[in-house]
C-alpha cells in the first residue's frame, strides 16, 4: 500500500485526561479496523494519520509496566491537590500531566513512515531537543532512558520530556509530556518515570521566566513535520 504521510493536526486545549484517553482509542480502533479490511480485501485504502495536542487537568498515569507504589499520594492526597489518577495502557512507569504542560498524542499508522518503534521514539525525542534548541536551551538524551534530559552526562541530570507510546499493528498512541510552564511540585508526588534519583524540570525553570506556550507548540509542531517528512493538516 502507498504510505501516506498526510497527517491531521488539532489542539485539543484543555481536555479531561479519561475523554482524551477514549477518544485515542477510537481512532486507534478505526486505523487498525482499516488495515485489517485492507488485508483481507486485498484492497489499499490509505490509513489516515493523526497529531493532537492538549492540555490536561491534574492527572497522574501509570504505565502497565509500572508500580503503584510510584504514587505517593492517597486519595484523600489526590483530592488535596485536586488532582486523578488512572492506570493505563502504555509503557513506562508513572508520570504527571497538568497546565502549562504540551502532551502530544501522534496517533500514526508507522507503516505510513517507517516501522521501528526505537526509530519512531528517538525522532520524537530529537523534535524536542530541536525545539529546546530553538528556545536556547542544550538537551540531549539519557542512555538507557526514554524522554529527553538536560546535563544527561553529570550528577544535574533532570527530564524535561517524559514518554510512553502504545503501538498496536504498527499504529501508536499516547506520546509525550513536554514541560514548558509546568508546575513541578505536583511531580514530588511520585517517583517520575520510576526513576528516584533525578529531578525534573521545564522550560520555565530554565529560562527563568513564563514561556509562551502557543508560541512554543508551533515551533514544536513544524519540527515534528520536518523529521517525520509529514504533510500536517489543520482540522
Amino acid at each position: 500500500m502507498e504510505q501516506n504521510r498526510n497527517v491531521f493536526f488539532q489542539d485539543w486545549d484543555v481536555v479531561d485526561y479519561k475523554d482524551a484517553w477514549e477518544k485515542q482509542e477510537e481512532i486507534l480502533s478505526s486505523i487498525v479496523k482499516q488495515k485489517t479490511e485492507n488485508r483481507v480485501n486485498s484492497t489499499e485504502i490509505p490509513t489516515n494519520n493523526y497529531l493532537f495536542f492538549v492540555e490536561h487537568p491534574h492527572v497522574y498515569t501509570l504505565g502497565k509496566s509500572g508500580k503503584p507504589e510510584n504514587l505517593l499520594l492517597d486519595e484523600i492526597g489526590l483530592e488535596e491537590r485536586q488532582a486523578t489518577y488512572y492506570k493505563i495502557n502504555r509503557g513506562g512507569d508513572i508520570t504527571y500531566h497538568g497546565p502549562g504542560q504540551i502532551v502530544g498524542y501522534p496517533i500514526l499508522d508507522l507503516e505510513n513512515f517507517f516501522t521501528d518503534i526505537h526509530l519512531y521514539l528517538r525522532t520524537l525525542e530529537e523534535a524536542i531537543i530541536q525545539t529546546l534548541a530553538h528556545y536556547s536551551i542544550v538537551a540531549g538524551r539519557y542512555e538507557g532512558y526514554t524522554g529527553v534530559w538536560l546535563d544527561a552526562d553529570n550528577e544535574k541530570a533532570r527530564k524535561i520530556c517524559a514518554m510512553g507510546v502504545r503501538c498496536s499493528r504498527w499504529v501508536t498512541m499516547h506520546g509525550f509530556a513536554f514541560n514548558v510552564n509546568a508546575d513541578l511540585s505536583y511531580f514530588q508526588n511520585i517517583v517520575p518515570c520510576g526513576i528516584d534519583d533525578k529531578d525534573v524540570t521545564s522550560m520555565e525553570r530554565e529560562l527563568g521566566r513564563k514561556v509562551d506556550i502557543e508560541e512554543v507548540k508551533v515551533v514544536l509542531k513544524d519540527k515534528i513535520a520536518d523529521l517525520f517528512e509529514m504533510n500536517l493538516i489543520q482540522i
